[in-house]
C-alpha cells in the first residue's frame, strides 16, 4: 500500500459523505495537481468509479456478488464503504425523480448569451430553472460558470419585448428581411484576414506562445460570432397578430396556449442577443443591470 495515495482515497470517501459532489472533489484534486491513477487527471467519473470500488474496502466480488474478504489490506473500512453506497443510491434515486419532471421550455434559447461570447443554455438545477454558460463544464481557463435564474430573466425580457412590440408597425414590410450590413461584411473580411495572419505568426514565431495565440484568436472569433448573430433571415410573419397596441394581451394569449416556440421566434426576431453580465449588486431582487439587450435593426 502506498500510504500517500491511500490518504487521497480516504479523503474522497470522507468528503463525499460530508456532502461534496464528485465534480467538486475532482476539481479540487485537479487544482491541487494531485494525479489520478496512472498519472491521469481527475474527472468526476474517476471519483464515481473510486466510490463504487469494492477493492478499496477489501471486499472480494465474483460475477457481481460478494464472496468474501480480500487478502489485501483495506483502505476504507466496511461500514464507511456501505454508507457511501447507500448515499450514492439515494442521490441516484433523487436525480431520477427530478428527471421525470416535465421538460421546461426556455423561451430565450438561442438568444441568451454570456459575456464570454458563448450561448447560455437553459438547465434544471434541483428545484430551480436557470440559464448557464455552455462553458460551465469545461476545465481550467476555458471554464465559465456564469448563470442566471430563468424566471426573473424571462419576466424582465417579456416586458422589454412587449414594449418594443407595442410601438412596432410591421405593415408594408417585406415578407422577410435581413440585418446584414455592409459594415458587418467589411468587418468580417478584416477579421478573417487577422485570423490568417495570427495563425502564420504562431507557426513562424517561436516566442509567440500558444496561450497568447489562443487569447488573441478568442477575441477575434468572439467579434465574428457577435456579427453572425445579427445576420439572420427574419420572417415578418412571426409578428402577425402580435405587434401593435394590443401586444401585451396578444403575448398573454400565446403564453396561455403554451406556444413557446412562437415566443422564442419573436425574441429571435427582435434581438440578436440578450447578454448576461456578472451581477452588479448583492441582495434579493433581480439585478436588471446585468442584462444587456442587442436589438436587431428593424428598419
Amino acid at each position: 500500500m502506498v500510504e500517500e495515495e491511500a490518504e487521497i482515497v480516504r479523503e474522497v470517501f470522507r468528503r463525499y459523505l460530508d456532502g461534496d459532489s464528485p465534480a467538486g472533489i475532482a476539481q479540487d484534486l485537479r487544482d491541487r495537481k494531485v494525479p489520478a491513477s496512472k498519472g491521469k487527471v481527475w474527472e468526476q467519473d474517476n471519483v464515481r468509479n473510486l466510490l463504487s470500488s469494492h477493492f478499496v474496502a477489501g471486499i472480494r466480488f465474483h460475477l457481481g456478488e460478494e464472496i468474501g474478504v480480500g487478502t489485501w489490506p483495506a483502505i476504507i473500512d466496511r461500514g464507511q464503504w456501505a454508507e457511501v453506497q447507500e448515499l450514492r443510491s439515494h442521490r441516484a434515486a433523487t436525480i431520477e425523480t427530478e428527471q421525470k419532471r416535465p421538460n421546461r421550455y426556455y423561451v430565450l434559447r438561442g438568444v441568451a448569451t454570456c459575456t464570454c461570447g458563448m450561448c447560455i443554455a437553459g438547465t434544471n438545477g434541483g428545484r430551480y430553472a436557470y440559464y448557464r454558460c455552455t462553458r460551465a463544464n469545461l476545465n481550467g481557463e476555458q471554464k465559465c460558470g456564469r448563470s442566471v435564474s430563468a424566471r426573473p430573466l424571462e419576466a424582465f425580457m417579456r416586458d422589454v419585448a412587449i414594449g418594443v412590440l407595442t410601438e412596432l408597425d410591421v405593415s408594408g414590410r417585406e415578407p422577410a428581411s435581413t440585418t446584414r450590413s455592409e459594415a458587418d461584411v467589411e468587418a468580417d473580411e478584416k477579421d478573417q484576414q487577422r485570423l490568417k495572419e495570427l495563425n502564420q505568426l504562431w507557426l513562424s514565431d517561436d516566442d509567440f506562445t500558444t496561450a497568447e495565440y489562443k487569447a488573441m484568436r478568442a477575441d477575434i472569433v468572439k467579434r465574428i460570432k457577435e456579427r453572425q448573430r445579427r445576420t439572420v433571415l427574419r420572417p415578418v410573419a412571426v409578428l402577425e397578430g402580435i405587434a401593435g397596441p394590443n401586444a401585451g394581451a396578444n403575448w398573454t394569449q400565446l403564453e396561455k396556449a403554451e406556444n413557446y416556440s412562437r415566443l422564442n421566434a419573436i425574441y429571435r426576431f427582435l434581438f440578436s442577443a440578450v447578454i448576461i453580465h456578472p451581477p452588479t449588486r448583492k441582495g434579493r431582487g433581480f439585478d436588471t443591470d446585468r442584462v444587456e439587450t442587442k436589438a436587431n435593426l428593424l428598419d
